[in-house]
C-alpha cells in the first residue's frame, strides 16, 4: 500500500497533520464553549442581582401587588422561563407562575441544595455556585441563577419589618433563563471550526504534496531515469539542473559509469 515513495512521503504528513489539527480544534473550542458558557453565567447572574435591587423598594415597603407586577413583567421576557421569590423557609411568595404562590421549594432540589448542603446554610457563595443548568418539562436546557435576598439596614430597620439584624438571609430569587441561544452559538462556532479545520487539511496537505513533488519526487524520477540510461550505457547524457545532493548523486553515479567504461576497455585491450 505503502511502496510508492511519494506514499511514504505524503500519508504519514496528512496523517500527522490530521491529528494535529483535530486536537487543536477540539481543545480550543472546549475552551472557547467554557468562556462563552461563563460569560452567559456572569450575565444571568448580574440579571439575577439586577431584578433583586430592582424589586428592593417594593420589599421595603411590602407592597406585594407592586411586587408582583415586577415579577410578571420580567417572566414575560422572551427567554426567561421561571423567575420567582422565596423566603427563608423556602415558602414562595411571588412567581411568574402563580400556580406555585404559597408553596414551598424543596430544599433538595440542584438549586438548594448547595446552601443547605450543610447544617447551617450558607449566607453567601460566589457567583458561579449560584448558577445550576437543567432540562425542563418542554425538554429546553435552562441555565437558572439563586441570588440571595440580604437582610440590610434598611430591612431590619424599616418600620413594617420585623426580621433581627442578626438574620443575613431573608429570601431567595429564582430565575431560569432559556439556553436555545447558546446551544445555537455554540453550534455554529463548532460547524465553522470544522469547515475551517477541512480548509486547512486541504490546503497544507496539498501544499506539502506540491512541494514534495517539486522539489523532491521529480527530482528522483529525473535521477532514476538518468542512472538507468548509464547502466544501459549512454553515459554522456547531462543530468538536469536541480541542485543540492541529488544532483550530486548523478554526478558521482556519471562518474563511477565512466570510470568503470575505462577500466572495461583497458582489460578489453589486454
Amino acid at each position: 500500500m505503502l511502496r510508492s515513495l511519494s506514499a511514504k512521503a505524503i500519508v504519514p504528513v496528512a496523517v500527522a497533520v490530521t491529528g494535529f489539527v483535530v486536537v487543536c480544534c477540539i481543545l480550543l473550542y472546549s475552551v472557547m464553549k467554557t468562556d462563552m458558557t461563563n460569560d452567559a453565567t456572569v450575565q444571568a447572574t448580574n440579571l439575577a442581582n439586577t431584578i433583586v435591587k430592582s424589586t428592593r423598594y417594593a420589599m421595603l415597603k411590602s407592597d406585594r401587588e407592586t411586587l408582583s407586577n415586577i415579577i410578571d413583567n420580567i417572566g414575560g421576557q422572551h427567554g426567561v422561563e421561571t423567575v420567582r421569590i422565596f423566603n427563608k423557609k423556602g415558602l414562595i411568595m411571588v412567581s411568574k407562575d402563580h400556580a406555585e404562590v404559597g408553596q414551598f421549594v424543596d430544599k433538595k432540589t440542584a438549586g438548594c441544595i448547595g446552601c443547605h448542603a450543610g447544617a447551617v446554610p450558607k449566607a453567601s457563595f460566589r457567583a458561579m455556585e449560584q448558577a445550576r443548568t437543567f432540562t425542563n418539562a418542554r425538554g429546553s436546557a435552562v441555565l437558572a441563577i439563586t441570588a440571595p435576598v440580604y437582610n440590610e439596614p434598611e430591612c431590619f430597620n424599616a418600620d413594617c419589618h420585623f426580621h433581627p439584624p442578626e438574620q443575613k438571609v431573608l429570601g431567595t430569587l429564582d430565575i431560569g433563563l432559556d439556553q436555545a441561544p447558546l446551544i445555537s452559538a455554540l453550534g455554529v462556532m463548532r460547524n465553522r471550526m470544522t469547515i475551517f479545520s477541512l480548509m486547512i487539511l486541504v490546503l497544507t496537505v496539498g501544499g506539502v504534496a506540491a512541494l514534495l513533488r517539486r522539489n523532491v519526487f521529480m527530482p528522483i524520477k529525473s535521477l532514476s531515469n538518468f542512472t538507468e540510461k548509464v547502466v544501459h550505457g549512454t553515459i554522456g547524457q547531462d543530468f538536469p539542473r536541480c541542485g543540492g545532493e541529488i544532483e550530486g548523486i548523478a554526478s558521482n553515479v556519471r562518474t563511477i559509469a565512466e570510470e568503470l567504461n575505462k577500466a572495461k576497455t583497458e582489460l578489453d585491450k589486454r
